[in-house]
């Protein structure tokens, strides 16, 4: 295992924010999804207990609930400062401050913990790194989900995020990505490039979610194979 703990900054988002963000609706939570990049989201363990197929994919997971308890634990206390040093990067209305936003992620945070060990015995949590290939045949998830993590990072390059969604696409006959902006809300010109890469074989849409907090950062691309 290449990476190392401590450059990994863990946080998670709830059932109803990856929902409302992904346009998840009752006919889609009835699919086979796969979560990419999900680290301590509690959509996974959430949708579980809902009698959802949830199939989660990130490399902290080779690490134990303990050690990404201490490291979230870690993070917090960086993170939390931060967004109130830089409030004006986000919409409070549906939540109303960085005091409540503590309280949701670390809401979503414990749960995950306490559905870690069973769930990656049972397989929804796997250790994997994009790009690299997956233990799957072509197409054996029906929505692939990506938050705050492809496209976001641009520094990544280019050549990685369409190595990373080439492999997605292998296995998923469908990949929703939110955000489609950078850490301050900025467009990305790599948006364009990754349309402009996947349109002539896949359909590639921008959708506008339910999903408003980071200021500019409420859309969504949805990208499906055409046959």
């Amino acid at each position: 295992m290449g990476m190392k703990l401590e450059k990994v900054v863990p946080w998670g988002r709830n059932i109803g924010e990856y929902r409302s963000m992904f346009l998840l609706d009752d006919d889609d939570m009835k699919k086979k999804i796969a979560g990419f990049g999900d680290g301590p989201a509690s959509f996974n363990c959430q949708a579980t207990a809902e009698g959802a197929d949830i199939t989660s994919f990130d490399p902290i997971y080779c690490f134990s609930a303990q050690q990404l308890r201490s490291r979230i634990n870690e993070v917090r206390d960086i993170i939390i400062p931060q967004m109130k040093e830089n409030s004006d990067n986000y919409v409070w209305d549906r939540i109303k401050s960085v005091r409540e936003l503590e309280d949701i992620r670390m809401s979503a945070m414990d749960m995950f913990l306490d559905d870690f060990e069973q769930g990656k015995a049972e397989g929804r949590y796997i250790c994997h790194e994009l790009p690299d290939r997956l233990p799957y045949e072509d197409g054996t998830f029906d929505i692939g989900l990506s938050s705050h993590f492809l496209l976001m990072y641009d520094q990544l390059g280019y050549d990685f995020h369409i190595a990373a969604l080439s492999e997605m696409l292998r296995v998923c006959k469908e990949v929703r990505i939110f955000p489609l902006g950078d850490l301050d809300g900025r467009e990305l010109h790599l948006v364009e490039q990754v349309i402009e890469h996947f349109h002539r074989v896949f359909k590639v849409e921008i959708l506008k979610t339910g999903y408003r907090f980071q200021r500019n950062a409420d859309s969504m691309m949805k990208i499906r194979r055409t046959a």
